[in-house]
């Protein structure tokens, strides 16, 4: 049995999406954001020194970090999900991988930490912008016309960049980036999502 330490309102909601679309049997253990300070409880940090989630736990191992999660979880559940290794699809899907924490995670913390700051953050915001502007743009050029990355179907690749084209869509950028749109609609859309959001509360 898979265990999920899932935190509400986090880039753990991909965890528990990808668990409802390869259908394997899980349990969540749920966390909440302290409702003042919207930080993870510190009873995670009874879980992992680090104190965040996602983590996992699978034969008796615990793992932490998003892209590993779900690299290990595709691998050994849904092998269609990630692209045949020595393909040009395959150097792709790890480049994705890593970008979708790596970089384009980057611009989008900042906007929001340095958002806290007020007129103090304000020199930084036009730089802030062009570098969102920047990811999703790269973002959009790269949805394929399937609506998905890398593969015509769902991959793993779909699942790390769920997140960070649907801050993009928070952020109302809908008619500057059409392709991420379409995407983030279409994932919505899918039954698996809507479990996902319905046990998780987004």
């Amino acid at each position: 049995m898979i265990k999920l330490h899932h935190l509400n309102r986090s880039r753990s909601h991909r965890i528990l999406w990808l668990l409802e679309e390869i259908g394997q049997p899980y349990d969540v253990i749920p966390y909440e954001r302290d409702k003042q300070t919207n930080l993870a409880p510190p009873e995670l940090r009874a879980v992992h020194p680090l104190g965040k989630s996602p983590m996992v736990e699978m034969d008796g191992r615990l793992i932490a970090e998003s892209a590993a999660i779900v690299e290990l979880l595709c691998a050994r559940f849904a092998p269609q999900m990630i692209p045949d290794i020595g393909s040009d699809d395959y150097v792709q899907h790890l480049e994705l991988m890593h970008f979708a924490e790596g970089s384009a995670m980057t611009p989008i913390l900042l906007n929001l930490y340095v958002g806290r700051l007020g007129e103090a953050g304000a020199p930084l915001h036009p730089r802030i912008t062009a570098e969102l502007d920047s990811h999703y743009r790269y973002m959009d050029s790269l949805v394929r016309p399937s609506g998905h990355f890398v593969q015509d179907d769902l991959s793993a690749a779909d699942i790390m960049l769920s997140f960070p084209a649907e801050i993009a869509m928070m952020q109302k950028r809908q008619k500057d980036f059409p392709n991420l749109a379409g995407f983030v609609d279409g994932i919505h859309a899918r039954p698996a999502y809507q479990r996902a959001t319905e046990k998780g509360l987004g």
